[in-house]
């Protein structure tokens, strides 16, 4: 009897562990969370977005997979450009909200050496996923990461994507520049990169 009480305990804390961390992925809102603890070298500024001075960043993780239309995508592979990944979700109404600068701001500075990644999790069907694309003009790649998997990748105590939506620029050297937990506007997206395309 026993033998058959520790695996379903075993079970019920993995379940448990899932649950949780699928609340804190898909928090999908106003999200103002820092990341880890102690001394992290990141400053978030008023408005929500942490950046981190040029000397103190860390490098990203290993992000790749299968993109929306089934085409492999590392991010590794745009080391020299600055990376803009923005974390999303069809089902998510800030993301809606921020799609339309995303969108319009990848075009105007395809051409300064930034490529735009999104990171579509939470849609189990990738159809969902691909009309919100569709829908608003985003013709810039998504991996697909329907289980959150690849967000997990990120450090704890870095500029880690935690909530739904996040955006997270890498610099040229593949470090983790700057972040935020929250939908933001073309403005607050200019704030973010264009200081990292200025930099050589």
């Amino acid at each position: 009897m026993s033998s058959g009480r520790a695996p379903r305990r075993r079970f019920t804390l993995l379940a448990a562990t899932a649950v949780a961390g699928a609340l804190t992925l898909s928090a999908c809102g106003e999200g103002t969370k820092a990341g880890g603890g102690g001394n992290t070298n990141f400053v978030t500024g008023s408005g929500g977005i942490s950046t981190v001075a040029a000397g103190e960043r860390t490098d990203a993780p290993k992000l790749d997979g299968t993109t929306l239309d089934g085409k492999a995508l590392d991010v590794a592979d745009y080391k020299g450009k600055v990376v803009v990944l923005n974390v999303w979700g069809s089902w998510c109404g800030p993301c809606r909200a921020e799609a339309k600068h995303f969108a319009k701001v990848s075009k105007d500075t395809a051409d300064q050496d930034v490529q735009f990644i999104g990171i579509n999790t939470r849609d189990t069907q990738r159809a969902a996923a691909v009309n919100f694309e569709q829908d608003y003009d985003v013709t810039y790649p998504s991996l697909y990461d329907p289980t959150g998997k690849l967000l997990l990748r990120f450090p704890k105590g870095t500029l880690n994507a935690q909530a739904i939506p996040s955006t997270v620029v890498i610099d040229r050297n593949g470090k983790l520049a700057a972040r935020t937990l929250a939908a933001i506007d073309e403005t607050k997206l200019r704030e973010m990169i264009d200081p990292l395309i200025a930099e050589k």
